[in-house]
């Protein structure tokens, strides 16, 4: 077992209603199973970790109601792709999407999210410590210029990353035993950081500009505008004449400001209205998609599995399940 598991996950886990399921072993004999109190919810959550150097974690699991997550996160960098996801985190602000890769970087500030009710966690992720990017790695690479913490930032939140997207699908379905799993792991681990570095190779940072408190301003009147009409089609002309940008200074300058397109916060903005119509209303599914903005219900469903990971009527009958 980790340091990080038995020193952190392991009392977080237990907190939260959490219980050892020693006999549970649908991913391996390696590891530790643990399932949710039936009072709390439903579902497994499976770490393996060795040492002090790394774990990996796959969940599958549900609350009964609404859990906000509050915790000071241990030193690490974690890459996670989830499969099935509702919620928001709060610090900063950002919806908790399906279908992309995710990074974070442990041991700054601490983590706030809220997690919808009954909705099914699906994820799998790799998390390394300090112990293995610092020490271990140098120790293999002395000669190696590499800045681990650099290339994980780096990464963020994208869902072009199939390469990652294969090694974290082979690490789900993967049911070994003894010395091979122990390898296999230990092998996934190190191609996992391996394409991490070649993923910023291949992205190198191009040359900041800072934003003037000005465009500042005139971003976020640009972003209220799109969250009070993002039912309708906006043409780009009308944001270029609010933000008083051209298209280019505009499309670049809100991406860089909100780490984000303004095609993908206004459709994060339609997925989440949509999410609560399907919990907390009776409306069919087409007329979710056109409250939302969206003239079909099959491209609605379409982009609705890619943002949560279910359908829309899977997600309403999990949502507004007793």
């Amino acid at each position: 077992m980790s340091e990080i598991i038995d020193q952190f996950y392991t009392p977080l886990l237990i907190e939260h209603g959490f219980i050892r399921d020693p006999d549970n072993q649908q991913y391996g004999a390696l590891g530790d199973c643990w399932k949710l109190s039936p009072e709390v919810g439903e579902g497994t959550y499976w770490t393996y970790g060795q040492k002090d150097l790394y774990d990996i974690k796959i969940h599958n699991f549900s609350f009964h109601e609404d859990f906000m997550l509050e915790c000071s996160m241990p030193e690490c960098l974690s890459i996670t792709r989830y499969d099935s996801i509702s919620g928001e985190e709060l610090s900063p602000y950002r919806r908790l999407s399906a279908g992309c890769i995710k990074t974070f970087i442990g041991g700054y500030a601490p983590y706030k999210a809220l997690i919808h009710k009954n909705i099914p966690i699906r994820s799998v992720g790799i998390e390394i410590a300090p112990a293995y990017y610092e020490d271990y790695l140098k120790k293999l690479y002395p000669e190696a210029q590499i800045n681990p913490v650099d290339a994980f930032r780096k990464i963020d939140q994208t869902s072009d990353f199939p390469e990652m997207s294969r090694l974290l699908t082979e690490i789900k379905d993967y049911r070994g035993e003894g010395i091979a799993a122990k390898l296999f792991y230990e092998g996934k681990v190190a191609e996992a950081v391996s394409m991490v570095v070649e993923y910023q190779k291949k992205h190198p940072d191009k040359p900041a500009h800072k934003l003037s408190q000005q465009d500042i301003e005139n971003l976020q009147i640009v972003a209220a505008y799109l969250s009070d009409h993002y039912a309708f089609d906006i043409p780009l002309e009308r944001l270029t004449q609010i933000a008083c940008m051209g298209t280019t200074k505009l499309k670049s300058c809100f991406k860089k400001y909100y780490d984000c397109t303004i095609t993908e916060y206004v459709q994060q903005r339609r997925m989440s209205q949509a999410e609560y119509l399907l919990a907390y209303t009776e409306l069919t599914v087409g007329q979710v998609a056109q409250t939302v903005g969206y003239s079909t219900s099959s491209r609605f469903a379409e982009l609705f599995r890619k943002s949560t990971g279910l359908l829309p009527l899977e997600y309403r009958k999990n949502a507004q399940r007793k």
